[in-house]
């Protein structure tokens, strides 16, 4: 899993490079910013839970076309993950927040279908920034809201995204499914988190603007 997450890295880095320099003087690539809302959660291999953390997206992207239907889409952008837990016991009930921050990083291949609707899919890889556990009791009496030490964790996160997307230019609208790779969790961290070896799934919807 290491060396599929360098691969990741390497590729992620190295094609922005290339494609970024080769199309510089291409007056068909477009630049733009985006963001919108996620509807997150932690999975494992044996559970898939039910309970969606809401965050939002928000960051920069670069659409370098390589034929006429077919472009390279490189973005960078500051995303929320997560989990959500919604409890209600005969002593307390609230919310309790499982909050993951990151800087992440997708190359993806858009696929124009039609005119104004494409397809997408590619890596992404990701680095944590801040983590956070927060819980608000119905009742007020037991409301806190604690950082985390990310050292706990895995900071770097890669996996798979895919989606699809409406262009109405310059402003574009879409779906995304991202699906980790990588567990969240260290096996030798001393850490409470009781699932270490869960890992990220979001479902983004976004606007984009480009330039």
């Amino acid at each position: 899993m290491k060396n599929s997450k360098k691969l990741i890295f390497a590729s992620l880095v190295i094609t922005f490079m290339t494609l970024t320099n080769a199309n510089a003087q291409d007056g068909a690539s477009k630049f733009g910013v985006k963001g919108g809302v996620n509807f997150s959660n932690l999975y494992t291999e044996d559970v898939d839970d039910n309970n969606v953390l809401t965050g939002f997206n928000v960051g920069f992207f670069a659409k370098l076309p390589i034929s006429n239907n077919i472009a390279l889409q490189p973005e960078i952008s500051y995303t929320g993950k997560g989990a959500e837990l919604v409890y209600n016991n005969a002593l307390v009930s609230g919310t309790a927040q499982f909050k993951l921050d990151y800087i992440e990083v997708p190359l993806l291949l858009v696929v124009n279908v039609t005119k104004n609707f494409n397809i997408h899919v590619g890596p992404y890889a990701a680095y944590m920034v801040s983590a956070k556990t927060t819980n608000k009791s119905d009742s007020g009496s037991y409301n806190f809201e604690d950082n985390i030490d990310t050292d706990d964790f895995n900071k770097f996160d890669a996996g798979l995204a895919g989606g699809v997307g409406i262009d109405l230019e310059p402003v574009s609208f879409g779906v995304r499914y991202n699906y980790g790779l990588t567990k969240i969790g260290k096996e030798d961290s001393s850490t409470s988190f009781s699932s270490p070896d869960a890992k990220n799934s979001v479902l983004s919807f976004y606007a984009a603007f480009a330039f």
